[in-house]
This record gives C-alpha cells, structure tokens and sequence, in this order.
C-alpha cells in the first residue's frame, strides 16, 4: 500500500525525472467578503472527455505534516465539459492538501501518466469566494466553490477546475505531466472493450493532443 505521496513518487516515476508544478496567474476576485473559515467540505473529483477514456492508477492527496491519504477513482470517460461537465467521482479533502499525485493510463493513447501537482497556496480561499449557485428548486444561492475537477486530456495534460457545480466552474489551472512506463498488458483486456464501445470514434477523430 501506498501511504504517502513521497512514496508515491518513488513508484510511480522510478528513475524518471520528477516534475512539480504549480498553478500562477489566478484571477483576481472582487468580492466584499470570503466564506467563513470554518469547516467546510472540500471535494476531489477527476473527469476525462467523452471517448478519450482514462483509468486512475493512484489519487494520492497529502497535507504535509498532516495527513497522506489515497482517494478511490479507477475507471474515468466523462464528463469534460458541455451539459455534463466539467464533473468527475472523487472523494473528500479532507484536510485540504497541498500536494496532489496523480498517476494514470490513457485508453486511446496506450501510454501512462504521472505529475505531483504543487496546489497554489492561496487556491483554498480562492474557492471560498460565493458564487451563484443554483438549487434544485431554481433558487440561486451564494456558496464557496468546494470541489476541485482534475481533466486529463490525451498528451497528458491536467486541466484543474474549482466549483460547486458545474454551471460556475471555472479554470484555475493547466498542468503537464510526464509519460512514465507501465505493463500495457495490465490493461489489456480492458483496452478491447474500450476499442468495442469507442474504436470507430476513434477512427474517425483520432487523438487530438491540443486544443483542450
């Protein structure tokens, strides 16, 4: 068992040199206050475009000197963006961490992918900021955006957004990670029923490596 990032690292990169990164260029937000800073729940979720099918490896958040701890993801193929997205399955940040790893493989590409995203320091109050939020009645409320939706994109790009739906995301961040080796025999089985459901898409589109 994985039980923390550093170790993460070490596996997931081997001899590979290690990238970290961090988010810059935040929009500046003219508000007249923060949400409280109190408990709040905060939410990790990971998306993928519609046929461009992803399988996370390892979700490994840490609070350095706090907590390290591993969220549950596996098999992603939505919800980039459009009527179902940005969205994606996650689970709690709880406490909110400072370190992100993320290591997956790419269906369509057949590669996989690791980064250790560095979160900017200043991202949990930047998601406190209110912003409207509509209920279920169509009542529109002010909330913090609580969730942060991790993207991967073929070429293994990491698109970062924060929300607390889908009709207020917004952007915070882009990301490269690195191609790092793995067994494409592990995910044999699975790549033909992916190529079953997505292969004449596939054909047709091919794997776009920009413009995500």
């Amino acid at each position: 068992m994985i039980r923390s990032v550093s170790a993460f690292v070490k596996r997931a990169f081997r001899n590979r040199p290690i990238v970290i990164v961090c988010g810059a260029g935040l929009a500046v937000w003219v508000v007249f206050s923060f949400w409280p800073k109190d408990d709040l729940p905060w939410y990790v979720g990971v998306a993928a475009p519609s046929h461009y099918d992803m399988w996370v490896i390892n979700l490994h958040l840490e609070k350095s000197g706090e907590r390290s701890w591993r969220v549950p993801a596996g098999h992603k193929g939505c919800c980039w963006k459009g009527d179902g997205g940005p969205f994606g399955a996650g689970g709690d940040m709880d406490p909110f961490p400072n370190l992100i790893a993320i290591h997956w493989f790419s269906f369509a590409e057949q590669k996989y992918y690791s980064i250790l995203i560095d979160v900017p320091p200043d991202l949990q109050d930047q998601m406190r900021v209110p912003a409207p939020t509509r209920t279920q009645s169509g009542e529109v409320r002010m909330k913090p955006r609580g969730t942060l939706v991790l993207g991967l994109a073929p070429g293994g790009e990491v698109v970062v957004w924060m929300m607390s739906q889908r009709t207020n995301a917004v952007e915070v961040m882009r990301v490269q990670a690195i191609e790092v080796e793995g067994n494409l025999n592990a995910f044999k089985e699975r790549t033909k029923n992916y190529l079953k459901r997505s292969g004449a898409y596939l054909e047709e589109h091919g794997v776009p490596l920009e413009g995500w």
